[in-house]
C-alpha cells in the first residue's frame, strides 16, 4: 500500500527542510540564479559527504540536496553559511523566491543587463519583513529577454526587459497578464508595491484589484515580452547543459565545475528548465559534460520526459519513475513519438506544472493512463496501439 498523499503548500529550504522517502530534502536558493564555481564545488562535496549524492534541479531554478539525515543538518547549514548560500532565517529564505534569466549579462541580444535590478530586488525582499505574510510559493521573475528569455514561465510578479524598460506583469489563471511598462530605476519599488498590494487583497480580492493598485505607476506597454525556451549545446557566449530528469549526481556536478574552470568560466547559471548554463562557448566543456552522462543535445529523447523522483526516494510513490521514464524515452524514439510525457509516481503529479501529451500516474505498483491501468511491460502498447 502506498503512503497517504500529502499535498504541501510550501517549498523546502536550507533552514526548513522537507522529509521524503530518502531522508531530508534541502533546497538551496542561489542568489540571483548563479553559483560561483567555489559554491558549486562545495555543494557537490556536501551532497556526497552529508547527503546521498543526489542533487535535483528544480522548476524554480534552485537545487535540492537529497538524502540528508537529521543529525547532519547542522553541519550542512554551517557549511552553506561559509559558502554564502544561506539566509539569516527561514522567513527571509522563503521570501527570496526569485528567478532570473540564465544568460543575464552574457547574451548580447538582451536589451540591457538585468542583474543589478535582480540583486536589488533580492535584497529588498530579504529586508521587508512585512512580506513574511506572502504565501510560501509566491514568486518573482526578472527576465533580460534575449535568446533564453524566461518570460513565459509562471511567477506572481514579473519584470521582463523590452527595449529600454521592463514590461510589468502579474500572474493570472491564463498566464502572465502584462499591464504596462516601468523604467529600470523604478522596477524594484514597483514589484515590492505589487507584493504589498497582493497582501492587502489576498483574503478577499482578485488579480484585477491588485492590478488596479499598481497600474497608476506604470507607463503604457511598449512591447510584449517574447518567451524563449530551453536550448542546449553551443550558444552565443555560453554553453547549455541539462541533467536527465533534472537529477545530477555529486560527481557529475564536480566534473562540470572542473570543466567550467578549465574553460575559463566563473559561474554556473540555473534555469527553470532544469538545465545549467556556463558563460563560455567551449566545445571541450560540452564533450566533458557528455562524458559525465549529462545532456548537451536538444534532440535527446530524455528531454521529452518529465519524471518525479519516484520510489524509493519519495514515500508517496510505488513505482520507480525514472527507470521507467528511460524505457519510455527509448520507446518514444523508436516509434517516432514526439509528444511530451509526464511520469508521476502518484496523483500529486510532481515534476511538471503544464499538462503533457501523455501522463502516467503511479498507482499501487502500476501506472494509470487516463482510465487505463498498465503494467510496466505494456509500455510499448502506448505507442503501437495509440
Amino acid at each position: 500500500m502506498t503512503a497517504a498523499i500529502e499535498v504541501k503548500g510550501w517549498c523546502p529550504g536550507a533552514l526548513r527542510p522537507m522529509p521524503s522517502g530518502d531522508g531530508l530534502i534541502v533546497r538551496i536558493r542561489p542568489f540571483c540564479g548563479a553559483l560561483n564555481l567555489i559554491q558549486a564545488a562545495g555543494l557537490a562535496e556536501l551532497a556526497a559527504r552529508l547527503g546521498n549524492g543526489h542533487i535535483d534541479l528544480t522548476r524554480r531554478a534552485n537545487l535540492q540536496i537529497r538524502g540528508l539525515a537529521e543529525d547532519r543538518l547542522p553541519g550542512l547549514q554551517e557549511a552553506l553559511r561559509e559558502l554564502g548560500l544561506i539566509d539569516r532565517d527561514a522567513e527571509t529564505e522563503a521570501r527570496r523566491n526569485l528567478m532570473v534569466s540564465p544568460l543575464a549579462g552574457l547574451d548580447a541580444t538582451e536589451p540591457f543587463d538585468v542583474r543589478p535590478i535582480a540583486v536589488a530586488l533580492d535584497r529588498a525582499l530579504a529586508a521587508d519583513e512585512e512580506l513574511q505574510a506572502l504565501p510560501g510559493k509566491f514568486g518573482f521573475l526578472v527576465d533580460g529577454g534575449g535568446s533564453l528569455s524566461i518570460a513565459g514561465e509562471r511567477a506572481d510578479i514579473c519584470l521582463a526587459a523590452t527595449g529600454k524598460v521592463f514590461a510589468f506583469g502579474l500572474d493570472s489563471p491564463a498566464g502572465t497578464t502584462w499591464l504596462g511598462s516601468v523604467a529600470p530605476d523604478r522596477a524594484v519599488e514597483t514589484a515590492i508595491a505589487a507584493a504589498h498590494a497582493f497582501l492587502a487583497i489576498a483574503d478577499h480580492g482578485r488579480m484585477r484589484d491588485q492590478a488596479g493598485r499598481v497600474r497608476p505607476s506604470l507607463s503604457p506597454l511598449q512591447a510584449l515580452p517574447q518567451p524563449g525556451r530551453r536550448r542546449l549545446g553551443l550558444l552565443a557566449g555560453a554553453a547549455g547543459i541539462a541533467a536527465p530528469f533534472g537529477r545530477l549526481q555529486a560527481q557529475q556536478l564536480q566534473r562540470l565545475v572542473d570543466a567550467a574552470s578549465q574553460a575559463g568560466a566563473v559561474d554556473l547559471r540555473l534555469s527553470p528548465w532544469r538545465s545549467l548554463y556556463v558563460g563560455v562557448r567551449d566545445e571541450g566543456l560540452l564533450e566533458q559534460a557528455r562524458a559525465a552522462g549529462l545532456i548537451v543535445d536538444d534532440p535527446d529523447p530524455l528531454l521529452q520526459i518529465d519524471a518525479c523522483p519516484g520510489a524509493p526516494d519519495c514515500a508517496s510513490s510505488s513505482v520507480d519513475t525514472r527507470s521507467d521514464a528511460r524505457s519510455l524515452a527509448l520507446l518514444a524514439a523508436r516509434h517516432g513519438y514526439r509528444g511530451s510525457i509526464h511520469v508521476s509516481g502518484c496523483a500529486k503529479r510532481c515534476a511538471r506544472s503544464a499538462p503533457a501529451d501523455l501522463t502516467l500516474i503511479g498507482e499501487a505498483g502500476r501506472y494509470r493512463v487516463g482510465q487505463r491501468v498498465v503494467q510496466r511491460a505494456d509500455f510499448v502498447r502506448l505507442f503501437t496501439d495509440g
